[in-house]
Parts: structure tokens; C-alpha cells; sequence
């Protein structure tokens, strides 16, 4: 395992009770749909990462004042690196989404919240599920944690 952990931050574009996803094309994921996503830079504030991302993506413009964390996921066994996954959602957003990264995507489509895809990436489906069911803000995922007594 690596000695270091991925930052990711997901962005939760909602609207009419619909939640706008990516479909993974040309890696291990390809097919799948997920959030407009990627990683923390170096030297980069979460929020910045978070509106970068969504405007590289899908094109839209978000203020970092209208984001607010919905979620953390730390996850082990989505790729060679353990990560931890921050998810935001945007209150409003500037633009329509569309397809900026087509070598990378195949689609971008709004889903109902009760209709969503089967095929959502794993771990981030543990945020989107833990945003719309208003779990607590921070989950495990994927990790092979060996039982011991409490010794309470």
C-alpha cells in the first residue's frame, strides 16, 4: 500500500431534486457514472479545488461562499492509493453543465435522486448516499479493520 493518501473533492451540483453526474470513460471506471471530481493540488484550499474542477469539467462557475461540506469518505481499494474523498455541495452554480473533458467523459446527465444509476463508482456513491439520506458527516469505506475487544 502507499505511503500517502489522495485528497479528492467531489461536487454535488443538485437542482429540482436531481443530482448532476459524469460518466468515466477510457480508465478502470469506464462506464460508471460518478460527480464532477478531482484532486486537491498542492497549496490549494478545498473550496478553490472544488470550483476549479467543476469549471474544467462541466463549465459551470461556482462562488466558494455558496459551497457547503456534505460529507468526508475515507476509502481504501478505489485505485493504488488510499483517499480521502470530501464532498460539497453547491448551492447555486453559474452556467448550464456540459461535456468539457470528452477524452476523459462520456456523457453528463441529471438524475432524480430516487432514480439514480446503478452503476455509480463505489466510493463515491457512499457520499452521494450519505448527502441524500443526511447520514453523519464522515464514513470508512473499503478498509479490512481487524476486530479486537474494546476492554471496556
Amino acid at each position: 500500500m502507499a505511503d500517502r493518501h489522495l485528497v479528492d473533492v467531489h461536487i454535488l451540483l443538485v437542482r429540482d431534486g436531481e443530482l448532476l453526474l459524469t460518466q468515466r470513460r477510457g480508465d478502470m471506471f469506464a462506464g460508471q457514472w460518478h460527480l464532477p471530481s478531482g484532486k486537491l493540488d498542492a497549496g490549494e484550499p478545498i473550496t478553490a479545488a472544488a470550483v476549479r474542477e467543476a469549471h474544467e469539467e462541466v463549465g459551470v462557475l461556482i462562488d466558494p461562499a455558496d459551497l457547503r461540506f456534505v460529507h468526508a469518505v475515507h476509502a481504501a481499494g478505489s485505485g493504488p492509493e488510499p483517499r480521502l474523498g470530501l464532498f460539497l455541495q453547491a448551492g447555486r452554480c453559474v452556467g448550464e453543465p456540459v461535456n468539457r473533458e470528452p477524452e476523459k467523459c462520456a456523457a453528463v446527465r441529471w438524475f432524480p435522486f430516487h432514480q439514480l444509476p446503478d452503476n455509480l463508482i463505489e466510493y463515491p456513491a457512499v457520499g452521494i448516499r450519505a448527502f441524500l439520506n443526511g447520514d453523519a458527516p464522515f464514513s470508512e469505506h473499503g478498509w479490512k479493520v481487524p476486530t479486537v475487544g474494546t476492554g471496556i
